[in-house]
């Protein structure tokens, strides 16, 4: 009696354990992934680029 309680714990522990991984990877996936981020992470990108070269000319201009 004792041994069939727990497998059914177990079992539904180990189902519930599945799921949550499951969906859980499948959102980390979708949230890093995504082409909107991918879009978003170009746009960064050539912005500090942008940046890098405003902070080197202001710093040259000090330097003079």
């Amino acid at each position: 009696m004792f041994t069939n309680t727990n497998n059914t714990h177990f079992i539904r522990n180990y189902v519930i354990l599945a799921a949550t991984v499951m969906i859980t990877s499948v959102g980390l996936t979708d949230t890093f992934l995504s082409p909107t981020r991918t879009g978003q992470q170009e746009r960064l990108d050539s912005y500090g680029q942008v940046a890098k070269a405003g902070l080197v000319a202001y710093s040259q201009r000090i330097g003079r």
